[in-house]
């Protein structure tokens, strides 16, 4: 697929070693097609590592997409270089007038936080509400999936005492939604959080359901029935080394977490990550863009309708 992103983006290089084919933005304003637009509103501290990892999964198509990096604020990113933001990223003020086909929305390291706590809650809802007038169909990932119900729809999760880390088997609910076409009636998918929303929350919630859950952490994709919005509570795009990373790093801050569960081979820090996980993320993507951004926009993203407020 031509993905279209920022001329010399670190992800280029990675993605065309990947043999992934990327455009850059000369040659892309010589097709005549309208390209997807698609938002990435990244709030993890590594923004190069998230880039490299979402722009591989939008990778799996035919269309061709425009992507705009976003950043939330003008503080200095933690991991992430400032000269490499100030080069890539836009403020939210430069693409507050700009209506998307897609957007998504990352997760972020604030678990523990309670959401009017985090530094920049103020611009997270003022993004919610935008989005709500300016995205066809917006993916919320992990924290941002919890979020985004705490906001639309008041409902707090729960934090668990300890971290849901690691691959779990998942089960198909909806087999005819199209998020889920192709999947396996089980699969896995890497989950890493504290939070959890019960299931009987979610679909207790009129245009909600829950589409995919797992019998040990709960729900895992959760799609509006106006495809509008989508909650993904894990993290489809993760690398086969990222669980690994995050257990390295608690450790060496001198805390106890437990190793990921169902990851490593005999559960064995010491042996390689098990990848189980790739296949469905990249699919679920896929679905995403096509079923509920490509096939549901206006061609004209000026006539894009305000979605209706949610009922809490």
């Amino acid at each position: 697929m031509p993905i279209r992103i920022p001329d010399q983006l670190p992800a280029q290089d990675v993605l065309l070693g990947e043999n992934i084919f990327t455009m850059e933005s000369d040659r892309a304003a010589n097709q005549d097609i309208r390209p997807l637009e698609v938002g990435i509103l990244n709030l993890m501290p590594n923004k190069i590592e998230t880039e490299v990892q979402l722009l591989r999964l939008l990778s799996n198509t035919p269309l061709q997409i425009n992507v705009d990096l976003i950043r939330i604020d003008n503080q200095a990113p933690k991991n992430t270089p400032q000269s490499h933001m100030d080069a890539f990223y836009h403020d939210f003020s430069q693409v507050a007038d700009k209506k998307y086909d897609g957007l998504i929305v990352t997760g972020a390291p604030l678990a523990l936080l309670n959401y009017e706590d985090v530094n920049y809650w103020a611009s997270m809802t003022t993004i919610l509400e935008w989005a709500q007038r300016h995205v066809n169909s917006t993916l919320y990932l992990c924290w941002a999936a919890h979020a985004a119900m705490y906001h639309f729809h008041g409902v707090m999760r729960e934090l668990k005492k300890e971290k849901f880390s690691g691959v779990f088997e998942h089960q198909v609910l909806d087999p005819n939604n199209e998020l889920l076409r192709g999947f396996d009636p089980t699969f896995f998918a890497p989950h890493s959080r504290y939070g959890h929303i019960d299931t009987s929350v979610y679909n207790s919630i009129d245009g909600l359901n829950v589409v995919a859950s797992s019998q040990e952490v709960g729900a895992y994709v959760v799609a509006s029935e106006d495809k509008r919005m989508v909650f993904v509570t894990g993290h489809p795009e993760y690398d086969p080394d990222t669980l690994k990373d995050e257990y390295l790093r608690d450790l060496q801050s001198g805390q106890t977490p437990k190793v990921p569960a169902n990851y490593f081979q005999h559960d064995n820090p010491n042996e390689p990550p098990m990848v189980r996980w790739r296949s469905h993320g990249s699919l679920l993507f896929t679905n995403w863009l096509n079923y509920f951004v490509y096939q549901t926009t206006p061609y004209d993203l000026n006539q894009l309708a305000e979605k209706p407020q949610p009922k809490r």
